[in-house]
Order: C-alpha cells, then structure tokens, then sequence
C-alpha cells in the first residue's frame, strides 16, 4: 500500500511541476532579439526602466550581435 501511495504522490507531483513551468515566452520584450533594433529596447528610453537589450541578455550575446550586426552591413 505504502508503495502504490509513493508512486501516486511522485506522479501528482511531476504533474504539478511540469504544469507551471515555461510557456516560451520573454519575460520583456527587448530580450526577444526581434525587438533588439527597437526605439524602447536600446538608450536613452530603457534605462529608466532596466529593459534594455544590452542589460538583459548580458555582455557575451550583446557582443555577438553588435559583432555580427557590423560584419553584415
């Protein structure tokens, strides 16, 4: 009984947690890299807020990009 009542429990729980887990989405939109060429997404209009894509997807990826950005015209 005790191991029918382990397994249930174990089973409700991996529900559970996969249940509230990520829907694919950003949490702002200048990390979406679609957005990064945004007026809201780069300075002086984000920093007020903390949202620009500089400051959200970290130095290394906003190093690529603007390395990348420069190489292709």
């Amino acid at each position: 009984m005790k191991k029918i009542a382990a397994s249930l429990a174990s089973t409700m729980l991996v529900l559970t947690l996969t249940s509230c887990g990520y829907d694919g989405g950003y949490r702002y939109e200048c990390q979406d890299s679609a957005n990064w060429e945004n007026p809201e997404c780069n300075p002086p209009i984000c920093e007020t807020t903390g949202t620009c894509s500089k400051d959200l997807v970290g130095k290394t990826v906003w190093d690529e990009y603007q390395k990348s950005k420069v190489k292709n015209g």
